[in-house]
Protein backbone atom coordinates (compact mmCIF):
# COMPACT_ATOMS: atom_id res chain seq x y z
CA UNK A 1 0.00 0.00 0.00
CA UNK A 2 1.51 3.73 -0.91
CA UNK A 3 2.20 5.51 2.29
CA UNK A 4 -0.29 8.91 1.20
CA UNK A 5 -3.93 7.36 1.44
CA UNK A 6 -6.40 9.15 -0.83
CA UNK A 7 -10.14 9.75 -0.92
CA UNK A 8 -11.25 9.28 -4.71
CA UNK A 9 -14.10 11.42 -4.99
CA UNK A 10 -15.75 9.95 -8.17
CA UNK A 11 -16.01 6.40 -8.64
CA UNK A 12 -18.86 3.55 -10.36
CA UNK A 13 -20.19 0.98 -9.53
CA UNK A 14 -20.95 -1.55 -12.83
CA UNK A 15 -24.23 -2.85 -11.25
CA UNK A 16 -24.76 -6.34 -11.12
CA UNK A 17 -27.65 -7.94 -13.65
CA UNK A 18 -29.88 -8.53 -10.44
CA UNK A 19 -29.40 -5.22 -9.21
CA UNK A 20 -33.57 -4.33 -10.56
CA UNK A 21 -34.83 -7.93 -10.98
CA UNK A 22 -34.04 -9.09 -8.06
CA UNK A 23 -35.35 -6.34 -5.89
CA UNK A 24 -38.85 -5.67 -7.49
CA UNK A 25 -42.03 -7.76 -7.18
CA UNK A 26 -42.17 -10.62 -10.29
CA UNK A 27 -45.05 -8.64 -11.65
CA UNK A 28 -42.65 -5.42 -12.49
CA UNK A 29 -39.52 -7.63 -13.28
CA UNK A 30 -40.37 -7.40 -17.20
CA UNK A 31 -40.40 -3.45 -16.80
CA UNK A 32 -37.06 -2.86 -15.46
CA UNK A 33 -33.58 -2.77 -16.35
CA UNK A 34 -32.04 -6.07 -16.85
CA UNK A 35 -29.12 -7.61 -18.71
CA UNK A 36 -29.37 -9.98 -21.65
CA UNK A 37 -26.20 -11.49 -24.22
CA UNK A 38 -26.91 -9.56 -27.65
CA UNK A 39 -26.31 -12.13 -30.88
CA UNK A 40 -22.75 -9.79 -31.11
CA UNK A 41 -21.90 -11.66 -27.62
CA UNK A 42 -22.13 -8.27 -25.97
CA UNK A 43 -23.67 -8.16 -22.57
CA UNK A 44 -26.35 -5.19 -22.59
CA UNK A 45 -28.70 -3.50 -20.69
CA UNK A 46 -32.14 -3.28 -21.55
CA UNK A 47 -35.00 -0.86 -20.39
CA UNK A 48 -38.41 -1.30 -22.12
CA UNK A 49 -36.80 -3.21 -25.49
CA UNK A 50 -34.30 -0.67 -25.62
CA UNK A 51 -30.86 -1.04 -25.65
CA UNK A 52 -29.96 1.84 -22.70
CA UNK A 53 -26.29 0.85 -22.13
CA UNK A 54 -22.80 -1.73 -23.37
CA UNK A 55 -21.98 -3.23 -19.88
CA UNK A 56 -18.10 -3.11 -20.98
CA UNK A 57 -17.87 0.12 -22.14
CA UNK A 58 -18.58 1.47 -18.86
CA UNK A 59 -15.81 -0.55 -17.86
CA UNK A 60 -13.06 -0.58 -19.75
CA UNK A 61 -10.28 -0.24 -16.79
CA UNK A 62 -7.55 -2.91 -17.05
CA UNK A 63 -8.65 -3.93 -20.15
CA UNK A 64 -5.37 -5.00 -22.10
CA UNK A 65 -7.09 -3.99 -25.93
CA UNK A 66 -8.58 -0.69 -25.45
CA UNK A 67 -9.46 1.58 -26.78
CA UNK A 68 -9.18 -0.34 -30.03
CA UNK A 69 -12.37 -2.80 -27.99
CA UNK A 70 -13.68 -2.87 -24.73
CA UNK A 71 -14.80 -5.81 -22.71
CA UNK A 72 -17.66 -7.67 -23.93
CA UNK A 73 -19.40 -9.27 -20.80
CA UNK A 74 -19.33 -9.58 -17.15
CA UNK A 75 -16.65 -12.04 -16.91
CA UNK A 76 -14.17 -9.72 -19.17
CA UNK A 77 -13.94 -6.90 -16.54
CA UNK A 78 -12.17 -6.03 -13.40
CA UNK A 79 -14.01 -7.91 -11.05
CA UNK A 80 -13.21 -4.33 -8.71
CA UNK A 81 -15.78 -2.92 -11.42
CA UNK A 82 -18.86 -5.12 -9.78
CA UNK A 83 -17.65 -6.69 -6.85
CA UNK A 84 -17.32 -4.83 -3.66
CA UNK A 85 -14.93 -7.36 -1.94
CA UNK A 86 -12.68 -6.85 -4.75
CA UNK A 87 -12.77 -2.91 -4.85
CA UNK A 88 -12.17 -2.56 -1.45
CA UNK A 89 -8.71 -4.66 -1.83
CA UNK A 90 -7.98 -2.71 -5.54
CA UNK A 91 -8.25 0.41 -3.68
CA UNK A 92 -5.95 -1.06 -0.88
CA UNK A 93 -3.26 -1.81 -3.85
CA UNK A 94 -3.95 1.43 -5.40
CA UNK A 95 -3.59 3.46 -1.77
CA UNK A 96 -7.19 5.02 -2.16
CA UNK A 97 -8.81 4.69 1.77
CA UNK A 98 -12.44 5.93 0.64
CA UNK A 99 -14.22 6.04 -2.75
CA UNK A 100 -17.49 8.07 -3.66
CA UNK A 101 -19.97 5.76 -5.57
CA UNK A 102 -21.89 6.77 -8.35
CA UNK A 103 -24.46 4.58 -10.52
CA UNK A 104 -24.14 3.86 -14.10
CA UNK A 105 -27.73 2.39 -16.01
CA UNK A 106 -29.44 5.19 -14.81
CA UNK A 107 -27.65 8.16 -16.16
CA UNK A 108 -25.93 10.04 -13.71
CA UNK A 109 -29.05 11.88 -12.67
CA UNK A 110 -31.40 8.74 -12.34
CA UNK A 111 -32.95 10.13 -15.91
CA UNK A 112 -32.86 7.03 -17.63
CA UNK A 113 -36.12 6.26 -15.37
CA UNK A 114 -37.96 8.55 -16.81
CA UNK A 115 -38.48 6.23 -19.93
CA UNK A 116 -40.19 3.88 -17.53
CA UNK A 117 -44.18 4.84 -18.20
CA UNK A 118 -45.74 3.69 -14.92
CA UNK A 119 -45.02 5.92 -11.75
CA UNK A 120 -44.83 3.89 -8.85
CA UNK A 121 -42.40 0.95 -10.90
CA UNK A 122 -40.00 4.56 -11.50
CA UNK A 123 -40.30 5.25 -8.05
CA UNK A 124 -39.46 1.31 -7.17
CA UNK A 125 -36.58 1.08 -9.63
CA UNK A 126 -34.91 4.37 -7.82
CA UNK A 127 -35.65 2.56 -4.33
CA UNK A 128 -33.94 -0.14 -5.32
CA UNK A 129 -30.90 1.06 -6.47
CA UNK A 130 -30.38 2.69 -3.07
CA UNK A 131 -31.33 -0.42 -1.64
CA UNK A 132 -28.69 -1.90 -3.37
CA UNK A 133 -26.26 0.45 -2.80
CA UNK A 134 -26.62 0.13 0.89
CA UNK A 135 -25.84 -3.67 0.58
CA UNK A 136 -22.88 -3.24 -1.58
CA UNK A 137 -21.25 -1.06 0.64
CA UNK A 138 -21.64 -3.20 3.51
CA UNK A 139 -18.81 -4.56 2.67
CA UNK A 140 -17.33 -1.80 4.64
CA UNK A 141 -19.57 1.73 4.68
CA UNK A 142 -16.68 3.64 6.42
CA UNK A 143 -14.41 3.23 2.75
CA UNK A 144 -17.40 3.03 0.55
CA UNK A 145 -19.04 5.91 -0.03
CA UNK A 146 -22.94 6.10 -0.12
CA UNK A 147 -24.72 8.91 -2.71
CA UNK A 148 -28.01 8.20 -2.93
CA UNK A 149 -30.46 8.60 -6.49
CA UNK A 150 -33.50 10.50 -6.37
CA UNK A 151 -37.01 10.14 -7.99
CA UNK A 152 -36.26 13.72 -8.90
CA UNK A 153 -39.25 14.55 -11.18
CA UNK A 154 -41.42 14.37 -8.06
CA UNK A 155 -40.39 16.33 -4.99
CA UNK A 156 -42.20 14.99 -2.40
CA UNK A 157 -41.03 11.71 -3.55
CA UNK A 158 -37.58 13.22 -3.59
CA UNK A 159 -37.77 14.48 0.08
CA UNK A 160 -39.31 10.91 1.70
CA UNK A 161 -36.44 9.09 -0.08
CA UNK A 162 -34.16 11.25 1.11
CA UNK A 163 -35.18 10.87 4.94
CA UNK A 164 -34.96 6.85 4.09
CA UNK A 165 -31.74 7.24 2.58
CA UNK A 166 -30.25 9.07 5.54
CA UNK A 167 -31.81 7.18 8.19
CA UNK A 168 -29.87 4.80 6.59
CA UNK A 169 -26.28 6.76 6.70
CA UNK A 170 -26.32 7.38 3.23
CA UNK A 171 -23.66 10.47 2.58
CA UNK A 172 -24.79 12.55 -0.39
CA UNK A 173 -27.42 13.10 -3.02
CA UNK A 174 -27.99 12.90 -6.41
CA UNK A 175 -29.70 15.15 -8.56
CA UNK A 176 -30.16 16.13 -12.06
CA UNK A 177 -28.25 19.81 -12.80
CA UNK A 178 -30.52 20.72 -15.46
CA UNK A 179 -34.35 19.37 -14.29
CA UNK A 180 -35.51 21.95 -17.19
CA UNK A 181 -34.38 19.90 -20.03
CA UNK A 182 -37.13 17.38 -18.27
CA UNK A 183 -39.87 19.80 -18.47
CA UNK A 184 -39.52 21.06 -14.76
CA UNK A 185 -38.69 23.87 -13.10
CA UNK A 186 -35.46 25.86 -12.97
CA UNK A 187 -33.13 24.93 -10.15
CA UNK A 188 -33.74 28.62 -8.79
CA UNK A 189 -37.85 27.77 -8.74
CA UNK A 190 -39.22 27.67 -5.36
CA UNK A 191 -40.84 24.71 -6.82
CA UNK A 192 -37.65 22.76 -5.33
CA UNK A 193 -37.41 24.13 -1.75
CA UNK A 194 -38.54 21.45 0.25
CA UNK A 195 -36.28 19.03 -1.79
CA UNK A 196 -33.33 21.92 -0.44
CA UNK A 197 -34.96 21.90 3.18
CA UNK A 198 -34.53 18.17 3.16
CA UNK A 199 -31.23 17.98 2.58
CA UNK A 200 -30.10 21.13 4.66
CA UNK A 201 -32.40 19.25 7.41
CA UNK A 202 -30.34 15.82 6.94
CA UNK A 203 -26.57 17.55 6.38
CA UNK A 204 -26.37 15.98 3.34
CA UNK A 205 -25.07 17.67 0.10
CA UNK A 206 -26.01 17.80 -3.27
CA UNK A 207 -24.23 16.35 -6.52
CA UNK A 208 -24.77 16.88 -9.72
CA UNK A 209 -22.85 14.73 -11.76
CA UNK A 210 -21.33 15.24 -15.08
CA UNK A 211 -23.79 14.08 -18.02
CA UNK A 212 -26.61 13.72 -14.86
CA UNK A 213 -28.78 16.53 -16.98
CA UNK A 214 -28.49 14.92 -20.26
CA UNK A 215 -31.58 13.88 -21.98
CA UNK A 216 -30.85 11.09 -24.06
CA UNK A 217 -28.33 8.91 -23.65
CA UNK A 218 -24.20 9.89 -23.74
CA UNK A 219 -23.68 7.70 -26.58
CA UNK A 220 -26.12 9.61 -28.65
CA UNK A 221 -24.44 12.94 -28.64
CA UNK A 222 -21.81 10.74 -30.59
CA UNK A 223 -23.68 10.86 -33.84
CA UNK A 224 -22.98 8.72 -37.03
CA UNK A 225 -22.39 11.74 -39.03
CA UNK A 226 -19.87 13.37 -36.17
CA UNK A 227 -17.92 10.06 -35.87
CA UNK A 228 -17.85 9.71 -39.75
CA UNK A 229 -16.48 13.50 -40.29
CA UNK A 230 -14.42 13.74 -37.21
CA UNK A 231 -13.32 9.78 -36.48
CA UNK A 232 -13.41 8.59 -33.57
CA UNK A 233 -10.89 9.93 -31.21
CA UNK A 234 -11.91 13.44 -32.61
CA UNK A 235 -15.40 12.46 -31.12
CA UNK A 236 -14.43 11.47 -28.15
CA UNK A 237 -12.41 14.55 -27.19
CA UNK A 238 -15.16 16.79 -28.24
CA UNK A 239 -18.23 14.85 -26.16
CA UNK A 240 -15.57 14.94 -22.87
CA UNK A 241 -14.96 18.82 -23.28
CA UNK A 242 -18.58 19.42 -23.98
CA UNK A 243 -19.65 17.63 -21.18
CA UNK A 244 -17.17 19.52 -18.58
CA UNK A 245 -18.55 23.12 -20.21
CA UNK A 246 -22.22 21.78 -19.44
CA UNK A 247 -20.91 21.26 -15.78
CA UNK A 248 -19.31 25.02 -16.00
CA UNK A 249 -23.15 26.38 -17.24
CA UNK A 250 -24.60 24.45 -14.17
CA UNK A 251 -23.00 25.99 -11.87
CA UNK A 252 -23.12 29.43 -13.07
CA UNK A 253 -26.80 28.85 -13.15
CA UNK A 254 -26.58 27.09 -9.54
CA UNK A 255 -24.68 30.20 -8.17
CA UNK A 256 -26.89 32.88 -9.64
CA UNK A 257 -30.33 31.67 -9.13
CA UNK A 258 -31.33 32.34 -5.64
CA UNK A 259 -30.98 29.10 -4.08
CA UNK A 260 -27.43 29.86 -2.12
CA UNK A 261 -28.99 32.86 -0.88
CA UNK A 262 -31.72 30.98 0.35
CA UNK A 263 -30.03 28.22 1.69
CA UNK A 264 -26.41 29.61 2.56
CA UNK A 265 -25.95 26.14 5.29
CA UNK A 266 -26.61 24.01 1.35
CA UNK A 267 -23.44 22.82 -0.04
CA UNK A 268 -23.11 21.26 -3.98
CA UNK A 269 -20.76 19.23 -5.14
CA UNK A 270 -20.25 19.46 -9.63
CA UNK A 271 -18.72 15.70 -9.95
CA UNK A 272 -16.53 14.45 -12.53
CA UNK A 273 -16.28 18.48 -13.14
CA UNK A 274 -12.58 19.40 -14.14
CA UNK A 275 -11.38 22.95 -12.01
CA UNK A 276 -9.78 25.04 -15.43
CA UNK A 277 -12.55 26.91 -16.25
CA UNK A 278 -13.32 27.77 -12.59
CA UNK A 279 -11.80 31.25 -12.63
CA UNK A 280 -12.81 32.36 -16.34
CA UNK A 281 -16.81 31.06 -14.86
CA UNK A 282 -16.84 32.91 -11.45
CA UNK A 283 -15.16 36.03 -13.49
CA UNK A 284 -17.19 36.12 -16.16
CA UNK A 285 -20.44 35.46 -13.83
CA UNK A 286 -19.71 39.03 -11.46
CA UNK A 287 -18.43 41.52 -14.30
CA UNK A 288 -22.06 40.87 -15.77
CA UNK A 289 -23.31 40.69 -12.55
CA UNK A 290 -22.46 43.79 -11.45
CA UNK A 291 -20.89 45.47 -14.43
CA UNK A 292 -24.36 44.89 -16.83
CA UNK A 293 -27.26 43.76 -14.66
CA UNK A 294 -26.58 46.20 -12.56
CA UNK A 295 -24.46 49.26 -13.99
CA UNK A 296 -24.40 52.37 -12.43
CA UNK A 297 -25.22 50.89 -8.84
CA UNK A 298 -22.96 50.38 -5.89
CA UNK A 299 -22.43 46.79 -4.20
CA UNK A 300 -24.82 46.06 -2.05
CA UNK A 301 -24.24 43.67 1.26
CA UNK A 302 -25.05 40.96 -1.01
CA UNK A 303 -22.83 38.44 -1.95
CA UNK A 304 -20.85 37.97 -5.51
CA UNK A 305 -22.09 34.80 -7.49
CA UNK A 306 -18.25 33.54 -6.66
CA UNK A 307 -18.34 34.48 -2.93
CA UNK A 308 -21.21 31.96 -3.27
CA UNK A 309 -19.32 29.23 -5.30
CA UNK A 310 -16.40 29.74 -2.56
CA UNK A 311 -18.72 29.30 0.47
CA UNK A 312 -21.09 26.70 -0.97
CA UNK A 313 -19.47 24.43 -4.20
CA UNK A 314 -17.27 21.64 -4.49
CA UNK A 315 -15.69 20.32 -7.39
CA UNK A 316 -14.00 17.89 -8.30
CA UNK A 317 -10.12 16.86 -10.64
CA UNK A 318 -7.92 13.79 -11.96
CA UNK A 319 -5.80 14.54 -14.80
CA UNK A 320 -5.38 18.15 -14.30
CA UNK A 321 -1.94 19.62 -14.65
CA UNK A 322 -2.69 23.31 -14.78
CA UNK A 323 -5.18 24.42 -12.91
CA UNK A 324 -3.48 22.09 -9.59
CA UNK A 325 -0.64 24.22 -10.11
CA UNK A 326 -0.82 27.18 -11.96
CA UNK A 327 -4.09 28.21 -10.53
CA UNK A 328 -4.82 28.12 -7.03
CA UNK A 329 -4.86 31.90 -6.30
CA UNK A 330 -8.11 31.94 -8.16
CA UNK A 331 -9.17 28.74 -6.89
CA UNK A 332 -11.53 27.84 -3.56
CA UNK A 333 -8.85 25.68 -2.39
CA UNK A 334 -11.10 24.13 0.46
CA UNK A 335 -13.28 22.80 -2.04
CA UNK A 336 -11.70 20.49 -4.40
CA UNK A 337 -11.74 17.16 -4.38
CA UNK A 338 -9.45 14.37 -5.76
CA UNK A 339 -10.85 11.76 -7.70
CA UNK A 340 -10.01 9.07 -10.39
CA UNK A 341 -13.25 8.36 -12.04
CA UNK A 342 -12.45 4.41 -12.09
CA UNK A 343 -13.44 1.98 -13.98
CA UNK A 344 -14.39 4.68 -16.35
CA UNK A 345 -12.98 5.74 -19.82
CA UNK A 346 -11.12 8.50 -18.29
CA UNK A 347 -10.29 6.84 -15.35
CA UNK A 348 -6.70 6.74 -13.68
CA UNK A 349 -5.71 3.05 -13.43
CA UNK A 350 -1.86 2.09 -12.55
CA UNK A 351 -0.65 5.84 -13.43
CA UNK A 352 -2.56 7.26 -9.98
CA UNK A 353 0.12 8.68 -8.48
CA UNK A 354 2.17 9.64 -11.19
CA UNK A 355 -0.71 11.81 -12.40
CA UNK A 356 -1.06 13.25 -8.65
CA UNK A 357 2.35 14.11 -8.56
CA UNK A 358 2.06 15.54 -12.00
CA UNK A 359 -0.57 17.86 -11.46
CA UNK A 360 0.30 19.01 -8.01
CA UNK A 361 4.80 19.77 -8.94
CA UNK A 362 5.73 22.44 -7.07
CA UNK A 363 2.19 22.87 -5.24
CA UNK A 364 2.80 23.44 -1.12
CA UNK A 365 2.07 20.32 0.68
CA UNK A 366 -0.65 21.87 2.46
CA UNK A 367 -2.86 22.07 -0.87
CA UNK A 368 -2.01 18.55 -1.75
CA UNK A 369 -3.29 17.11 1.79
CA UNK A 370 -6.28 19.25 1.13
CA UNK A 371 -7.30 17.79 -2.18
CA UNK A 372 -6.03 14.49 -1.71
CA UNK A 373 -7.94 13.90 1.66
CA UNK A 374 -8.59 17.11 3.89
CA UNK A 375 -11.83 18.73 2.30
CA UNK A 376 -13.45 15.29 1.14
CA UNK A 377 -13.00 13.57 4.52
CA UNK A 378 -14.70 16.83 6.05
CA UNK A 379 -17.42 17.23 3.85
CA UNK A 380 -18.20 13.42 4.30
CA UNK A 381 -17.03 12.74 7.75
CA UNK A 382 -14.75 9.77 6.99
CA UNK A 383 -11.96 8.91 9.40
CA UNK A 384 -9.01 8.21 8.96
CA UNK A 385 -7.53 4.21 9.28
CA UNK A 386 -7.07 3.29 12.72
CA UNK A 387 -3.37 2.21 12.50
CA UNK A 388 -3.34 5.64 10.97
CA UNK A 389 -4.15 7.79 13.56
CA UNK A 390 -2.33 5.19 15.70
CA UNK A 391 0.90 5.79 13.68
CA UNK A 392 0.42 9.80 14.26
Amino acid sequence: MNAELLIDADSHITEPADVWTSRVASKYRDGVPHVVRGDDGFDVWVLDGVVIQTVGKTAPAGWPDFPKSTPQTYGDLLPASYDANARLRYMDEAGIWAQVLYPNVAGFGSQRFLDIADDVLKLLCVQAYNDFLLDWTSADPQRLITICSVPFWDVSATVDEIHRCADLGFRGILFTAEPQRFGLPLLGDTHWDPLWSAACEADLPIHFHIGGGEDAPLSALSTPERLRINGRASTTGWLAVDLFMKNCLQCADLILSGVLNRFPDLKFVSVESGIGWIPFMLEAADYNYLGRLRAGRERTSELLPSELFHRQVYTTYWFEKVAPSELLDHLPVDHILFETDFPHIACLYGNIQETINAGLEGAPDEIRKKFLWDNAAKLYHIRRPKRDVEAN
